[in-house]
């Protein structure tokens, strides 16, 4: 019989307990006083119940009203809480179509910029959302965002661009995943690539123009170096060492004093600062130490190759107006690396592990990474000498 309790029972009663009122509806006192409705109930075989909110917010005539509405769900089979689940999720995406693709995006780069091991990582992110994605549906609520929008986002670049559009692809899927899971839009993600997008546009393997690093043939590289030592400056001396080292142009400009040990010959490189993200041990050549001691002598600071700016090393394009003036525009920094690949490759005898050591590259091989625990520095030691004997004198010496 529904009806056990009243207004002023409900408002007195202080001991702990459960107090049923019929017809399911329960006034829960705890411990420290506080009251709430529950509403019990069996569907099924299975016992459950569900909290019908604080006695401080719902009266009583307020709670059988609830408690009622429940009932009648159970007469229809339906469970009152995964139907109450449903109409919050309803709401929260019904809430969310204020909430625009843009809003999403920048919630998501605020949220994850610093876990960001690059700085300009986040000003990439907002610079090809805002070039591709933002003018076709920036401003449209986020769950609105379908697999047509994201067509039209990223198809027109697909073919010219397809670095760029795999990229701008990609943050779209991973902006609305993020929306998904803070309950803005509900559904699968139409910028998913399998089983998705690749039944609609063409592999990037077979639309990419592949444009390797222009790189000099490795046995020029000796009469650039002397052709080099005509020209002055940091950013002579940091190309130099950036060849005799084949290290990343980033690695060489953002290096400071405190990464290298002269006496010992090893620069450090910290894993903040490479790609893999894992700390790296260079062995100094003689030739790549006397750059090293000559920029020692010349500049006070923390950073080997300073800048114009005080306190600043050199900008990320200094090495590459290098080539220009010399007239060698149609080179890259980055393009000596592969110089120094093709010579390890053609002219020594080292095995690859080793030469792709010195380069710092991730091995992918899992199996082979749990096996290989050291990083070959001795030899290592041994096949940058030697390069640098090639490129001082032309001579591979130092062969195993």
């Amino acid at each position: 019989m529904a009806g056990k309790l009243t207004a002023i029972s409900v408002a007195k009663l202080k001991t702990p307990g459960m107090y049923g009122d019929g017809g399911g509806l329960w006034l829960q006192v705890t411990g420290k006083g506080a009251k709430s409705w529950l509403f019990r109930f069996t569907l099924r075989g299975r016992a459950r119940a569900m909290g019908l909110g604080s006695a401080s917010t719902f009266s009583l005539a307020e709670a059988r009203e609830k408690a009622l509405a429940c009932r009648k769900l159970c007469a229809e089979g339906l469970d009152p809480i995964e139907v109450r689940k449903v109409q919050r999720q309803d709401a929260a995406v019904a809430s969310a179509r204020t909430m625009t693709f843009c809003q999403c995006a920048e919630a998501y780069i605020a949220a994850h910029k610093v876990g960001w091991r690059n700085a300009k990582h986040a000003a990439q992110w907002a610079a090809t959302l805002e070039t591709y994605a933002y003018p076709v549906f920036g401003e449209l609520p986020v769950a609105a965002v379908d697999t047509g929008l994201v067509m039209r986002a990223v198809e027109p670049i697909w073919a010219k661009k397809p670095e760029t559009a795999n990229r701008v692809r990609g943050r779209i899927e991973a902006i609305l995943d993020w929306a998904t899971t803070r309950g803005f839009r509900r559904g699968e993600n139409p910028a998913r690539w399998k089983g998705h997008l690749a039944n609609l546009l063409p592999k990037r393997s077979r639309v990419r123009k592949v444009e390797h690093h222009a790189a000099l043939p490795f046995a020029e590289v000796p009469a650039f170096l002397e052709s080099l030592k005509e020209q002055s400056g940091a950013a002579a001396n940091a190309l130099a060492f950036t060849i005799l080292t084949a290290a990343r142009t980033g690695e060489t400009l953002g290096a400071t004093w405190s990464e290298f040990d002269l006496e010992a010959g090893i620069w450090t490189v910290p894993a903040a600062r490479m790609k893999a993200g894992t700390e790296h041990r260079v062995p100094l050549s003689e030739p790549a130490l006397a750059i090293l001691w000559r920029m020692a002598g010349i500049h006070l600071g923390d950073f080997v190759f300073p800048g114009g700016k005080r306190g600043r090393p050199l900008s990320n394009m200094s090495m590459l107006m290098m080539l220009r003036r010399m007239g060698r525009g149609e080179l890259t920094v980055h393009g000596f690396r592969s110089s120094f690949r093709d010579w390890s490759a053609e002219v020594t005898h080292y095995p690859s592990e080793v030469v792709e050591a010195a380069l710092a590259h991730t091995v992918e091989s899992k199996v082979e990474r749990a096996y290989r625990r050291g990083d070959l520095f001795q030899k290592r030691r041994e096949l940058m000498q030697a390069w640098a004997c090639h490129c001082v004198s032309g001579s591979a010496g130092g062969l195993p």
